[in-house]
C-alpha cells in the first residue's frame, strides 16, 4: 500500500502512543493528554532555543544542526499525538493546514472579513495582494 509521507508519520506516531500507553499502563483523559502533549511540544521548543543559542549572556558555540533538526523532529512527534488525540488524520491536518494558509495570506493583503493583518504602504493603502 503506498501512503503519503503525512499519513505514514501519523501512523508511526499512533502506534508509538499505543505502545507507551499499554506498557506504562497510562490512562489519562483527554484534558490530561492534551496538556501533557503541549507541555512536551513547549520544552522541546526550549530545547530548540538552547541548541540556536538564545542566551545572549552565554558564549556563543558552534550550531549543531543535526541536533536542531532532532529537537525540531521531537517537537513534530508531539504535535501528531495532539492531532490524533483530536481526531485529526494526515488528510485532515494537511486540508486545515492549506485552507488556514490560505487565510492568513488573505490577511497580509485585507482580503479576509478579520481585520488588523494588512500591510499599509506609504500611503496608509493597502498593498496590492497576489493571488494565491
Amino acid at each position: 500500500m503506498d501512503m503519503d509521507r503525512l499519513d505514514v508519520i501519523f501512523s508511526l506516531q499512533k502506534s508509538l502512543d499505543e505502545d507507551i500507553m499499554q506498557r506504562r499502563n497510562l490512562n489519562y483523559s483527554y484534558e490530561e493528554w492534551m496538556q501533557k502533549d503541549a507541555l512536551a511540544c513547549i520544552e522541546e521548543i526550549m530545547e530548540v532555543l538552547n541548541e540556536v543559542q538564545y542566551k545572549w549572556w552565554k558564549n556563543k558555540k558552534p550550531q549543531d544542526q543535526a541536533a536542531i533538526r532532532e529537537e525540531l523532529v521531537d517537537v513534530l512527534h508531539f504535535f501528531v499525538s495532539m492531532c490524533i488525540r483530536s481526531g485529526m488524520d494526515g488528510k485532515a491536518l494537511y486540508e486545515g493546514y492549506v485552507a488556514k494558509n490560505k487565510e492568513n495570506f488573505d490577511r497580509q493583503y485585507g482580503r479576509s472579513q478579520k481585520q488588523g493583518y494588512e500591510v499599509k504602504d506609504v500611503v496608509g493603502e493597502e498593498a496590492a495582494a497576489p493571488e494565491v
